[in-house]
């Protein structure tokens, strides 16, 4: 609502109190060409400004393409991202259960070992008893025939390769063992540690993602905004060509009325000099009239026991009666009639009261009966008590400000004691 207000203060200032001059000072053709230059400028500023807003709306939108094409990038790493964290993933979990068989070979290996070992123990105490070699001697001693001695020969030499190989494969699959069990362990450790950049890389990924999508949010905002903002400056390029159409009417009512008048002059000068009949043009006034019935309940000031802090730049006026008529407060042009988040329904009214600029507001109305530029007269009603908008309940919200209305409000006044209130 500020940022149009904004708009609607140079329309205000510029449009209906040069109109409200006209009536003031009608005899002046030059002032209303001069008046309609200065709308006929502001409306090519205007007009260069909605051009301005139109190109930086696409730079804009060039901006979100191209962060629009950096985001799908990352996507497309994010993904393939994912895929080799599944496939490690995967590989991790086929490493541990290539792990856990392991383990159990080492389980029987370890068994194997210690059997052997038991078997080892076993032959060396057997060699101590009998004297290691000796006890293979009187075993091919006590051969009986020569095929027994080769046969008991054969037998003990058997017996002796049978304890070398049980040696060897001890210490074979010990080492295998090891050797097997240290790879297996650096693949996992190498797995991991590559899942784990994996990872830190998606996170990466993500925060970047995450950025773009603020960034996008952003420039959306700002095209947004800025949409909005050509719309004001349409709607206020609209409102100065309204204005340029009444003033280039204003010039030529002006000159019809002045060649009438100089007619009339040459004429009655013509029959009886003196007799003439001066004619000049009506000043613009009118008395005030309270814009609404109802109960007093909250004036211009601060309000300490509504919202501490807060300046209240009007007057509330409450009623809870149905349909309870609003009444225009004295003769005057609607600035604005529309719906606000915070005066709800609202009209604006700008007025000429003998030679001097008003602007009163109407707020949180049910309902409104006028529309933009329509002309109204004091007592007029203009729309329906309600509570529209930021309202506590059924009320009239009246502000007055001698002037144009300004965002900073810096033209609202007391209107008790002007405008008749109950």
């Amino acid at each position: 609502m500020k940022k149009y207000f904004v708009i609607l203060t140079v329309v205000v200032t510029v449009g209906f109190s040069s109109i409200f001059n006209v009536s003031v000072n009608a005899n002046s053709i030059e002032s209303l060409k001069e008046q309609q230059s200065k709308i006929q400028n502001d409306r090519s500023e205007v007009n260069s400004t909605i051009e301005d807003a139109d190109v930086k709306i696409n730079s804009l939108q060039e901006e979100q393409s191209a962060v629009k094409t950096e985001m799908q990038e990352i996507d497309l790493v994010i993904n393939e991202t994912h895929k080799k964290i599944s496939e490690k993933t995967s590989e991790i979990e086929s490493k541990k259960t290539e792990i856990a068989e392991l383990q159990e070979e080492i389980r029987i290996t370890k068994e194997r070992i210690e059997k052997r070992n038991e078997l080892l123990k076993e032959r060396a105490r057997n060699y101590q008893v009998t004297g290691g070699m000796v006890s293979y001697i009187d075993v091919l001693m006590g051969s009986k025939s020569f095929s027994d001695f080769i046969d008991r020969a054969n037998a003990v030499a058997t017996i002796m390769q049978a304890d070398q190989d049980i040696i060897k494969q001890h210490e074979e699959d010990k080492k295998n063992l090891e050797t097997y069990q240290a790879q297996v362990e650096k693949d996992l450790d190498s797995l991991q540690t590559l899942l784990a950049e994996l990872e830190t890389m998606n996170q990466q990924l993500n925060s970047q993602r995450a950025e773009k999508d603020r960034l996008l949010a952003s420039l959306e905002e700002q095209e947004e905004e800025l949409h909005h903002h050509k719309m004001e400056l349409q709607e206020e390029a609209m409102l100065l060509a309204a204005q340029a159409a009444v003033l280039q009417q204003a010039i030529k009512q002006e000159q019809k009325r002045q060649a009438e008048a100089a007619a009339a002059a040459a004429a009655a000068g013509n029959q009886s000099p003196g007799s003439g009949n001066t004619s000049t043009s009506p000043a613009v006034g009118g008395s005030w009239a309270q814009p609404a019935n109802g109960i007093f309940t909250s004036g211009f000031g601060t309000r300490p026991s509504f919202r501490p802090g807060e300046f209240h730049y009007g007057v509330d006026i409450a009623n809870r009666a149905p349909g309870v008529p609003i009444w225009a407060a004295a003769d005057g042009i609607v600035i604005r009639s529309y719906y606000s988040s915070s005066y709800g329904n609202a009209i604006f009214i700008a007025h000429s009261i003998n030679g001097q600029t008003y602007t009163t507001v109407y707020a949180h109305l049910e309902t409104r009966f006028v529309q933009d530029g329509a002309v109204v007269k004091a007592g007029q009603q203009i729309g329906i008590l309600g509570s529209t908008g930021d309202s506590t309940g059924p009320h009239l919200h009246f502000e007055l400000h001698r002037g144009e209305w300004l965002p900073s409000r810096a033209n609202a006044i007391d209107p008790r004691g002007i405008v008749p209130l109950p």
